[in-house]
């Protein structure tokens, strides 16, 4: 429509002009444009008139079943319900694969997210990122892209040294073979509350602050040594196996997955050799012993990327990470998902990047998110041990399921979540309300997981041969035409959501579209009417795009609940 109209004007006004149409209220009509206004300004003419020209070309054209002038030159449009009819034909044979753009295709992109440090527990907000990263992951793959999702963790570093610390002061010193007391359901636990007596030791006790340090740099030996041997290296590989062991059962839990984890380890070398190489070229500086990035001619702040006793930091890390990915994929886009606390930080890690790469700087997009924060404002965190576990959310949704409907699946208490965390714009604080989200009546998960469910009772009432509906000919009724017109919304939303990977659009529209549902449901019956054969292919349809969202978003679509 959008190239038959700038066809229409390239031949009435010999002026080439971009059109955009957009669906205005259903009482105007089911497109708009302002383009008359546009050409007023080159044509030197009054918008009306222009309008009023180009309007009565268009009903000419035969597209159309109404094209109207409203206001200084809106134009609004209404299609003919045979331009519906075809695509609702297009919805049924292509049930999956329908809204899906190419945006994406011929390209290959890295996402990293998650991101959780061995030796320490899974929170709230790897749970957030990991639900963010699988559905932005999703909407580029549903755009053509080829995607390789990885993690990124700390297996070094000043927390591992603080974990490690108070393991051999729980286990009486370097006794690997003390392990096997640790049972297996108990082991992420028992970390956890380690590293949260490390870092108080840290901070309260000098003696052990100095011993940390210390052990800081031998778990670091431990890699330039590939020592598997030593008892000290043979506490810390079990613990670190423990903890991907552990990452990986939450994962398969939530259905995620990842292709690749980068451990720290990996990228400190490749980072601090680059650091090195190009302070000599004068990227980097030397300041008091240590090596800094300043950032104040680019408007941004100094780093330290090798502290004082040579070690990388996570600065150094990060660069070593980009280089990494890089070689492994080439990719032509790298997205990551982090909190906002690091958005600064990772201006200047990019922007220290970008004078020796400038194709990964350019190349990468960070996303940053607020807190997930519990009604009542309480901070959480994983340094003080204050914080609320991944674990506790699915087990809190569980209850409050269990509650409300009688039982602990899956399906909805993942459905409750993942909404939950993805209906609104990644950026800002998401304060997480356990009941709100298993609601059967408002804008949840499972409501939606249920109006997917009812679609394919009524579905499964009427055949189990789907073969035997055809498209339906003809007219539609107000309340049939509009459920079928908001279904073909959705290929405009998935290339939106996609272009600014914005899950939470997709969120929005399946909500309006269940609503306009349950509408239609509502004055139309459906089964035995004498509409029937209409009916039952507009709510095939219906199903085939909630299901498709709701699998880019991430969330189960059970047949029924």
């Amino acid at each position: 429509m959008e190239q038959l109209i700038k066809d229409t004007i390239q031949q009435l006004f010999a002026v080439a002009v971009d059109v955009t149409l957009t669906r205005p209220d259903a009482q105007f009509g089911d497109y708009a444009t302002n383009v008359a206004m546009q050409l007023a300004k080159p044509l030197g003419r009054n918008p009306r008139e222009i309008a009023d020209e180009l309007a009565a070309s268009l009903e000419q054209s035969g597209e159309f079943s109404e094209v109207t002038v409203a206001g200084p030159g809106f134009i609004n449009l209404r299609v003919k319900d045979s331009v519906l009819t075809a695509e609702l034909e297009t919805i049924i044979a292509q049930s999956q694969d329908y809204g899906k753009s190419k945006q994406y295709e011929g390209k290959v992109v890295v996402t990293e997210y998650s991101d959780p440090n061995p030796f320490k527990v899974l929170h709230v907000g790897h749970f957030y990122t990991s639900v963010i990263g699988d559905a932005i992951s999703n909407l580029i793959e549903q755009a053509g892209g080829e995607v390789h999702r990885v993690n990124f963790g700390g297996d070094v570093g000043l927390h591992v040294a603080k974990t490690m610390w108070a393991i051999m002061q729980d286990l009486g010193g370097e006794h690997p073979e003390k392990l096997s007391e640790i049972e297996a359901e108990n082991r992420s636990e028992w970390m956890a509350d380690c590293y949260v007596k490390g870092t108080r030791a840290y901070d309260d006790d000098e003696a052990a602050k100095a011993e940390i340090i210390t052990l800081n740099t031998k778990v670091y030996q431990i890699h330039s040594d590939n020592d598997h041997e030593s008892p000290l290296a043979q506490l810390y590989w079990t613990c670190r196996d423990w903890s991907y062991e552990y990452f990986n059962a939450f994962y398969d839990r939530i259905g995620t997955h990842f292709e690749k984890y980068y451990p720290e380890s990996e990228t400190a070398p490749v980072g601090l050799a680059t650091v090195l190489e190009q302070k000599d070229k004068g990227v980097y500086k030397e300041s008091n012993g240590a090596i800094i990035f300043e950032g104040e001619p680019y408007g941004l702040h100094t780093r330290v990327f090798v502290n004082a006793q040579g070690l990388p930091t996570y600065e150094a890390k990060d660069v070593g990470l980009s280089i990494k990915k890089w070689d492994d994929y080439h990719f032509d886009e790298s997205v990551i998902i982090t909190g906002n606390d690091i958005l600064e930080y990772m201006k200047v890690v990019l922007k220290s990047i970008e004078q020796f790469k400038p194709e990964l700087s350019s190349r990468t997009k960070h996303f940053t998110h607020g807190n997930v924060k519990l009604a009542g404002d309480m901070k959480m965190s994983s340094r003080k041990g204050n914080f609320l576990r991944a674990v506790d959310v699915l087990d809190m949704v569980a209850s409050e399921n269990e509650a409300a409907q009688g039982n602990r699946d899956d399906a909805p208490v993942l459905g409750a979540i993942k909404y939950a965390f993805l209906k609104n714009r990644i950026g800002a604080d998401t304060i997480f309300e356990p009941k709100e989200s298993v609601s059967l009546q408002g804008n949840s998960g499972p409501y939606l997981q249920y109006a997917l469910a009812r679609a394919f009772s009524i579905i499964q009432k009427l055949t189990s041969d789907r073969s035997e509906f055809t498209a339906p000919s003809g007219t539609y009724d107000a309340a049939e035409r509009s459920l079928l017109f908001k279904l073909t919304e959705y290929p405009d939303v998935t290339k939106q959501a996609t272009e600014e990977l914005a899950p939470h659009l997709i969120c929005t529209y399946l909500y309006e579209l269940a609503q306009t549902f349950n509408r239609f449901y509502e004055k139309s019956r459906v089964v035995g009417d004498e509409r029937e054969q209409v009916r039952v292919y507009l709510v095939m349809a219906y199903a085939a795009v909630l299901r498709s969202g709701l699998t880019v978003l991430g969330i189960p679509t059970p047949d029924r609940m």
